[in-house]
């Protein structure tokens, strides 16, 4: 793969897929809100692996931003070969509350921008004949948290659904379904994941090359490390009943950490 877009490029499993494809040798558009910290990473790819690195500042809550990505990503000119949909933040407010700002941020940048980076590229590889799309979800799809799960789970669908109507056009659509991930993301989430046992941690470098390996071989859904393929198992094939009450101990547990 030549040229791979990814989305909240410059933190987490973001910034670990980018590292990832320059290590391959291949160049890269990084996507984040924060100009100079992109400008900064950007940088520091350039001197450590010596690849080409554009960056494109956009806020994935804006639709004109949105619009701008799309067009990078269906142009043929520098064309992208691999999109990564990574942006994203956990949502905490309640599903019952009366404003719905959280939940259409939410909306925007993890359910519509998926959406809509997701079909431009599609067309665009479609077209070429080649392409990977890896749609970062999570295991909490397959929980009943709150919105961030009912959101994951969303992307776990959009993602095989895509990967259906462009079967056999070359582009091969895989949702990544992490657990827990040492990353940036929880504390910027308020969650300190003191109650969470230590070996259900992941490794973002890891979980990547797992990802970019189960991509290789054609999965529409990878799920990093035998312990969460064996945990995500479970979860699916358990009672939703059993689930609910599992999500709840869950949630308790999150509300006690913050």
């Amino acid at each position: 793969m030549h040229r791979a877009l990814i989305t909240g490029g410059t933190a987490g499993i973001g910034a670990a897929f980018a590292k990832a494809f320059a290590g391959r040798g291949a160049s890269l558009v990084l996507v984040a809100r924060d100009a100079t910290r992109l400008d900064d990473y950007a940088e520091q790819l350039r001197r450590e692996y010596g690849v080409a690195v554009e960056t494109l500042v956009a806020d994935l809550a804006d639709r004109a931003a949105q619009q701008r990505v799309a067009d990078r990503l269906e142009t043929s000119v520098d064309p992208v070969d691999v999109l990564v949909n990574n942006a994203g933040f956990s949502v905490k407010a309640s599903l019952l509350e009366k404003d719905l700002t959280a939940h259409d941020l939410g909306f925007e940048v993890m359910i519509r921008s998926v959406l809509k980076l997701g079909g431009a590229a599609g067309r665009g590889m479609r077209e070429r004949g080649r392409g990977w799309i890896i749609n970062v979800g999570s295991v909490s799809a397959l929980v009943t948290q709150n919105n961030y799960s009912a959101i994951k789970a969303w992307v776990g669908n959009y993602s095989e659904s895509l990967g259906v109507q462009l079967d056999g056009t070359g582009v091969q659509v895989t949702a990544l379904m992490p657990g827990w991930v040492r990353t940036e993301f929880h504390n910027r989430a308020g969650i300190k994941g003191s109650s969470i046992p230590g070996v259900l941690w992941l490794d973002a470098d890891r979980l990547v090359e797992d990802c970019l390996r189960d991509v290789a071989r054609g999965k529409p859904v990878s799920v990093p490390s035998k312990r969460w393929k064996v945990i995500a198992g479970v979860l699916r094939t358990t009672p939703r009943g059993i689930v609910a009450r599992l999500s709840a101990v869950l949630s308790h547990r999150r509300s006690r950490e913050k």
